[in-house]
């Protein structure tokens, strides 16, 4: 990456976290990178094509700070635990408002829904992988999904974050119940063989019944 478009980049990313998207015009950006507004087109094509690769600058460094953590987890209580970790570090740089900032704007217009969605897909790589290596002893491995899982959870991550902004009582709370629920799965995997056999025993005949209607 050439020094002008790294300039380019790294003003996208402090107006978006300091000022807002309704500020991220090709004259405030070239002004804060100390360079002619003409250089965001020639390197970028779009101001909107600039804020999308300076999101993805931004992913791809959040996810590699993170890439030996998320390798390390074991269980689903040390996923949890990262999780916590990165939501401090993430709404302490910014990269929370700048997500907020980039959803808000992805319902009209494509590029920026294209830079919301290689977020969401980089952190659900990351999160599927931890849950095919924590899951796949567990009696309840057959029943789930886990790539889908990974979705439930960046999206009630990303969620989380915004609403912490709103209720971070609330947002909290709703980390702390997580947390239950994540213990009492690391539970049910170390169950003794004889119990597993039986929950999972249980968990078939009750998938073959399907959902009950009322």
């Amino acid at each position: 990456m050439t020094d002008t478009k790294s300039r380019l980049i790294q003003a996208t990313l402090s107006t978006l976290r300091e000022e807002g998207l309704a500020a991220a015009s090709a004259r405030t950006i070239a002004a804060r990178a100390g360079t002619n507004q003409a250089l965001v087109f020639y390197h970028f094509g779009t101001v909107n094509e600039l804020l999308e690769a300076s999101s993805n600058h931004a992913v791809d460094e959040s996810v590699g700070r993170y890439r030996e953590a998320f390798a390390g987890a074991e269980s689903l209580a040390e996923l949890l635990d990262i999780g916590r970790e990165l939501h401090d570090s993430e709404r302490r740089n910014g990269n929370v408002a700048l997500m907020a900032q980039l959803m808000s704007g992805a319902h009209q217009d494509p590029v920026l829904a294209r830079a919301s969605q290689y977020a969401m897909s980089a952190w659900t790589r990351e999160i599927t992988l931890v849950l095919d290596r924590v899951l796949t002893a567990s009696p309840i491995a057959d029943l789930i999904d886990t790539e889908g899982l990974a979705h439930i959870i960046s999206a009630a991550f990303i969620g989380l974050e915004l609403y912490d902004g709103v209720d971070p009582t609330g947002a909290a709370r709703a980390l702390d119940t997580l947390e239950g629920l994540t213990q009492l799965l690391d539970v049910v995997n170390r169950l003794g063989p004889v119990a597993r056999r039986a929950l999972r025993s249980e968990l078939g005949t009750t998938t073959q019944r399907g959902p009950r209607h009322h």
